[in-house]
């Protein structure tokens, strides 16, 4: 997985853990248990009943051991999206 985060580098991911939270921003660096360090960061909360909030956490690390998945963001796509509108259930975490 260390060697696929590489093209990743300073550009915009969202990361989903195995607790079930989102996180967006950018992939500043990484090691090779896979801890990533991510800049202009933030959290998405989802919810049924309102949009989306989105927690600003600035520079952020997150464990290697809590990441499920890995994705770079289309940012063209994602700032036509309406946060505000979307309405969903949040992911729940995985049980092993």
């Amino acid at each position: 997985m260390a060697a696929g985060l590489e093209s990743y580098v300073n550009r915009v991911v969202s990361i989903i853990t195995a607790d079930g939270r989102n996180f967006v921003g950018t992939l500043k660096g990484f090691d090779q248990t896979i801890n990533i360090i991510l800049d202009d960061s933030h959290e998405r909360v989802y919810s049924p009943t309102a949009g989306v909030e989105q927690v600003v956490l600035g520079l952020h690390i997150i464990r290697g051991d809590n990441i499920v998945v890995v994705g770079e963001l289309d940012e063209a796509v994602d700032s036509r999206l309406d946060l505000t509108s979307l309405r969903a259930e949040p992911l729940s975490q995985i049980v092993h």
